[in-house]
């Protein structure tokens, strides 16, 4: 899109259509002190990926145990049936088979299932996995993002390393995890501390805390968006623009909105409308991105309780 076309920002006196400054007040104030959204809690209070706030229910160390014994069953079952495909495997090259071949094939089993089994199942699912699922449990960025390869790997690496099974002292690494998951405000065991990451309840309901307003003269514009290039950090970036902005000395504010107009412009189609203040075009597309995040909670909120009533109504 070209830069031209970019609508100006905050209560800058350029505007595309000529409006002018006295037309474009910044946007309105949040709750919280000095038009600063509400101070966020150190345990309950995350940032999300569609760059909103949300109240969410950590979870705590019983239902996380809980989630660890079953997502063991499952490691338990998959070690004896790969083990068994694998050895039979080894034992039809005939004299090669010997005890110390089937020893190795035992050893990379068990390697593929302590960490091949978290770290596949948490890249594939976003955080998720058996174990956590029946839990209602996700595992998520420390920011409230979607977690990558990256922290799935090192959550299952040092898992494996000094928590469960703990080849390193267990019984001693046993005890410093269990603590460390007690001690820590967000109940972050050390692969957490170590990858970024927090363990919530996905299935509690959560508030979404201030989203800016759709300008009702953009909403059937705001409908047609591709969304699919924005990503996180930029509507994050663009959320706290919005919320903050009367904070934002002039010709500061005008700098810093024209240059994210201009981004956001570059990643979404179609372009806006000529002559849309900034701050409306802005406000427009993170409540459009709101509007359907929104809508598909409540599409997986309804599949569960499809399949499962009660537990899509646990707290």
């Amino acid at each position: 899109m070209p830069v031209s076309t970019a609508p100006a920002l905050g209560t800058a006196p350029a505007v595309a259509a000529g409006i002018p400054a006295a037309a474009l007040p910044p946007v309105p104030a949040v709750a919280g002190p000095a038009g600063y959204p509400p101070a966020a809690g150190p345990t309950e209070r995350l940032v999300s990926g569609e760059a909103v706030e949300l109240d969410v229910r950590l979870a705590r160390v019983g239902s996380r145990v809980l989630a660890l014994l079953l997502d063991i069953v499952v490691q338990v079952v998959a070690y004896i049936g790969l083990f068994m495909v694998t050895d039979l495997g080894v034992a039809l090259l005939g004299p090669l088979h010997d005890a110390a071949l089937q020893q190795a094939v035992a050893g990379v089993v068990l390697v593929v299932v302590l960490v091949g089994y978290p770290t596949t199942m948490e890249t594939l699912t976003r955080g998720r996995t058996l174990g956590k699922l029946v839990l209602g449990l996700r595992v998520v960025r420390d920011d409230g993002g979607p977690i990558g390869f990256r922290h799935a790997l090192t959550r299952a690496l040092v898992g494996v390393a000094v928590e469960w099974p703990g080849l390193v002292m267990p019984l001693l690494t046993w005890v410093a995890a269990l603590a460390t998951m007690l001690a820590n405000p967000r109940s972050k065991r050390l692969g957490d501390l170590a990858a970024g990451t927090i363990v919530v309840h996905e299935r509690t309901p959560a508030s979404w805390g201030w989203v800016p307003a759709m300008p009702p003269t953009l909403a059937r514009w705001a409908a047609l968006l591709d969304l699919t290039g924005l990503d996180d950090d930029l509507a994050l970036a663009v959320r706290h623009f919005l919320a903050r902005n009367r904070q934002i000395r002039e010709p500061a504010r005008s700098r810093l909105g024209y240059a994210l107009a201009v981004e956001v412009a570059a990643c979404t189609t179609p372009p806006p409308p000529r002559g849309v203040p900034g701050w409306a075009y802005l406000a427009a597309v993170l409540a459009e991105r709101h509007r359907r995040a929104a809508h598909r909670l409540a599409v997986q909120r309804a599949a569960t309780a499809t399949v499962w009533p009660d537990l899509a109504r646990a707290p």
